[in-house]
């Protein structure tokens, strides 16, 4: 079915894996990043990954292309522009703020700013999961979730954890969630994405995940599964990133049909979309045609991801009755 008009909300999305190509090459040229393309079909070209790690290290390029505040806000209005032309009416968008900060010397201050100034242009709802990366020092860590304290609901709504899953422990940064946690900033963690239901785990009991980005190893431990089930904690599915990563051989077996199966809450979304050649629309319309999911699974999904978004209880039920209308009036026309 075509889901372009049904309305959507993103929870696993990284704004700088969601730069546009064009926009891209016009950065890398403004301030002469050498990319190994010049071109869109080059870009396309170097997009295919050849394992988690290439994947990062282009990650870390195109991030490096983004150089001051003027660069955030040009990326965030044309991400922006492009989830409400999806009718995406709520997204929660990971942004690694220290790696610019690092690399650029652009302020943390300066990048929210310049982030707020095209939330507030937008015809859409955003708000940021600031994350920490786990190779990251632990001194890092802290100042990243202290900020995010100080900016809780300046367009933060969240504190995550990102990075290379196998290499680093949860734990390791174990003081800044809770810190976070007690402040009463939600928790989302990649995980059981390229590392296993150990890792689901760690992120459970060592820093208080309220949400886990991917989850699909989850599967491994039966375990894991009822935790997860009995507590309804959300998983980010990410159908086509994973493919794209060689970390499940195909769409077609993908295992969120188990995931849904087993009881476990789970929604569609579409981690970085140029990059693997998607969007939150063709991720719908991917698991739709593959999966046979109905207009009913597409609408309990996308409820899904509405109570499990990180908002304030009277702005999530308006967004799930949002939801709840629009599929009613698409309903009527056909």
């Amino acid at each position: 079915m075509n889901t372009a008009g049904l309305p959507k909300v993103e929870l696993h999305v990284h704004l700088e894996g969601s730069i546009r190509p064009e926009t891209l090459l016009q950065l890398a040229k403004r301030h002469s990043v050498a990319l190994p393309a010049d071109d869109l079909a080059g870009l396309r070209e170097w997009y295919k990954f050849r394992d988690f790690k290439h994947f990062v290290e282009i990650y870390v390029t195109l991030s490096s292309c983004v150089r001051d505040a003027a660069d955030i806000e040009l990326v965030t209005r044309e991400f922006l522009q492009g989830q409400a032309e999806q009718n995406v009416l709520h997204t929660e968008a990971t942004f690694t703020m220290w790696t610019l900060h690092k690399q650029n010397g652009t302020s943390l201050d300066d990048q929210l700013k310049a982030v707020n100034r095209a939330r507030e242009e937008a015809n859409t709802s955003m708000n940021l999961v600031l994350d920490i990366v786990r190779e990251e020092s632990v001194e890092n860590g802290l100042i990243m979730a202290e900020f995010a304290i100080a900016n809780h609901g300046n367009g933060i709504c969240a504190l995550g954890l990102t990075g290379v899953e196998v290499e680093t422990e949860p734990k390791k940064h174990e003081a800044a969630f809770r810190k976070a946690k007690d402040a009463g900033l939600p928790i989302t963690c990649h995980a059981g994405e390229t590392g296993g239901a150990d890792v689901i785990w760690g992120c459970l009991r060592d820093l208080g995940a309220d949400r886990i980005g991917h989850g699909i190893r989850c599967l491994e431990d039966p375990a894991l599964v009822k935790e997860l089930r009995d507590r309804q904690i959300h998983l980010e599915v990410c159908p086509s990133s994973n493919v794209a990563l060689g970390l499940v051989p195909s769409i077609q077996e993908h295992p969120i049909v188990e995931m849904l199966n087993q009881g476990l809450n789970v929604s569609i979304n579409s981690d970085d979309p140029p990059m693997f050649s998607t969007s939150l629309t063709q991720e719908l319309d991917r698991c739709s045609e593959t999966f046979g999911f109905n207009q009913d699974v597409l609408f309990t999904l996308t409820q899904n991801a509405a109570r499990a978004a990180f908002l304030p209880e009277t702005e999530k039920r308006a967004l799930g009755e949002k939801i709840r209308v629009g599929y009613a009036e698409l309903s009527a026309a056909t």
